[in-house]
C-alpha cells in the first residue's frame, strides 16, 4: 500500500521514517508501525547507517561508563562490547563469521557462496569471531590504559558510526555477488544512489564535528587516524570481495563493518600510543 511506503512521505518525515527503518533492521529497538516498509525505502535507508552506528556506540559507551565505576577497565570494555552485540543481535558478527567460513579456505566462488548460506559455524568463522572480539577488547583496553577510561567513549562513538559507512560504500561501488532474486535482504542487492552515499558521508562528518566540539582539538588526530584505518579496511574488503566473489553479499557487508570498526580502534590507539610515548 502506498500509505505504508516511507518514500511517499514529505521530505523531513521521509528521512525520519528511513532512519527508523534502518534502526529496526540493525538493532533490537522496536519502532512504531507507522514507519512502514518498502524495498525502495529499505535501500534508501542505507544513508542513515552511520546514525544507527552512533546509537549503538552510545549504548556501548554508556555501559562502559557505568561499568568502569565498579570494575577495572578490562571488565568494562568486555561488557561494553557485549552490550553492543546484544543490541544488534550479533547481526554484523554473524556476517563476519559466515564470511570467514566462506572465504577462509581455498574454495571456488560458487562453493564460498554456498558455505556462507550455511547457518552452521565453522572453524574459520569461530576463529574470526574470537580474533575480532579479542582485537576490539585489546585495543579499547589499551586506550583506557593510555589515556584513561574517559578516552574510550569518543572512540566507541566514532568507530561505530564511521564503520557503518563502509557497507554503504560497498553497496555503491560493487555489484551483488549472490542470487539477487533469492537474497534474504533483496533491497541490499541494489546499488545505493549517489545522493544516498553523500548523505551517509554527511552523517559521518556531522558526528566527527560534534565530537570535535565536545572533546576539543585533542580528538582531531585520533579521529583522523581512525578514519584512515576505516578507509583502508574498506578498500581492502572491496578488493578482497571483488577478487574472490566478484562483488558483495549481505554477510560480507557485515564483515566489512566489523573489520572497519577494528581498524578504527587500531588507528585511534596508534596515535594515542605515539603521543603517550612521546
Amino acid at each position: 500500500m502506498a500509505a505504508s511506503d516511507p518514500m511517499h512521505s514529505p521530505a523531513p518525515l521521509r528521512e525520519l521514517r528511513l532512519a527508523l527503518l534502518a534502526l529496526q533492521f540493525f538493532t533490537r529497538v522496536p519502532v512504531p508501525a507507522w514507519v512502514g516498509w518498502s524495498p525502495a525505502a529499505m535501500n534508501a535507508s542505507a544513508r542513515h547507517y552511520p546514525a544507527v552506528g552512533l546509537l549503538v556506540g552510545a549504548w556501548s559507551a554508556a555501559v562502559f561508563a557505568a561499568a568502569q565505576l565498579l570494575w577495572p577497565p578490562a571488565v568494562a570494555v568486555v561488557l561494553a562490547i557485549a552490550a553492543g552485540v546484544w543490541l544488534t543481535g550479533g547481526f554484523h558478527e554473524d556476517g563476519l563469521a559466515d564470511t570467514c567460513d566462506g572465504l577462509g579456505g581455498a574454495v571456488s566462488r560458487e562453493k564460498a557462496l554456498l558455505i556462507m548460506k550455511d547457518s552452521r559455524l565453522g572453524s574459520y568463522g569461530a576463529l574470526g569471531l574470537v580474533g575480532a572480539l579479542g582485537c576490539k577488547a585489546a585495543a579499547l583496553h589499551g586506550l583506557a590504559v593510555a589515556q584513561g577510561a574517559a578516552a574510550v567513549v569518543p572512540a566507541l562513538l566514532f568507530a561505530h558510526a564511521a564503520s557503518r559507512a563502509v557497507p554503504v560504500a560497498l553497496l555503491r561501488l560493487l555489484p551483488y555477488a549472490g542470487d539477487a532474486e533469492h537474497a534474504k535482504a533483496k533491497p541490499m542487492a541494489q546499488q545505493v544512489s549517489g545522493a544516498g552515499w553523500i548523505a551517509c558521508l554527511g552523517w559521518v562528518a556531522l558526528i566527527a564535528l560534534a565530537l570535535r566540539a565536545w572533546g576539543g582539538g585533542a580528538l582531531l588526530a585520533p579521529m583522523a587516524a581512525a578514519a584512515a584505518g576505516t578507509l583502508l579496511a574498506g578498500a581492502w574488503c572491496a578488493g578482497w570481495y571483488r577478487r574472490r566473489l566478484g562483488g558483495y553479499t549481505g554477510d560480507t557487508l557485515g564483515a566489512a563493518q566489523q573489520l572497519s570498526e577494528i581498524a578504527a580502534y587500531l588507528g585511534w590507539l596508534a596515535v594515542v600510543g605515539a603521543t603517550q610515548g612521546g
